[in-house]
């Protein structure tokens, strides 16, 4: 037992100090790739719950719910993939940019940046012609065509490299990349 008596209403203000902020919305950070994977997501979301309900609930599965799913999945991947770019938060190895000098740092994250464009822009040379391809083919549980499928994988790449160069062109305004941005560990030697 505690010899201090707390009052109610100060263990109320100690945890309304602690735990309440005000946290100010900042919208500017969106963009049409942000909502479009939002609504994709709760498709997605809607789509999944109804093959659970179907299936361990009314013991009567769905048939389509399953494969529109994995298409769904695949379609909420490439419409988020372009956040990543323009956020720059695609996985990449900082770790040696902290020790080598800024000049050199600088070189490779261009040659990382120039190369993310390069890939960026097969991948989507390779997606196009896989939509021609793919027009015949059909989805197993609907009467749709699986280049529907493939028009997402394309835009997805082709807006992941219309990010990469705005990503490039930000660096160099810049004068640096988010790599080397990283303290400069050889300047005191």
């Amino acid at each position: 037992m505690t010899d201090l008596p707390i009052k109610p209403e100060e263990g109320a203000q100690e945890l309304k100090a602690h735990f309440i902020e005000d946290v100010e919305v900042n919208l500017s950070d969106y963009s049409l790739e942000d909502y479009v994977s939002f609504i994709i997501f709760w498709v997605l979301g809607v789509v999944v719950f109804a093959q659970f309900f179907s299936r361990y609930v009314m013991n009567d599965s769905i048939a389509w719910t399953e494969e529109i799913a994995r298409y769904l999945l695949i379609a909420v991947a490439f419409a988020g993939a372009p956040i990543a770019v323009r956020k720059n938060t695609h996985i990449h190895v900082e770790f040696f940019y902290r020790f080598i000098n800024r000049p050199l740092a600088r070189m490779f994250s261009t040659v990382v940046d120039v190369l993310r464009i390069v890939f960026f822009s097969y991948a989507s040379l390779i997606s196009f012609k896989i939509i021609k391809l793919m027009k015949a083919q059909y989805m197993t549980s609907i009467n749709v065509s699986m280049s529907v499928i493939y028009w997402i994988v394309f835009a997805g790449f082709v807006l992941m490299t219309f990010r990469a160069i705005q990503v490039l062109v930000r660096h160099w305004r810049q004068g640096y990349s988010s790599l080397n941005h990283l303290p400069d560990f050889n300047a005191s030697s």
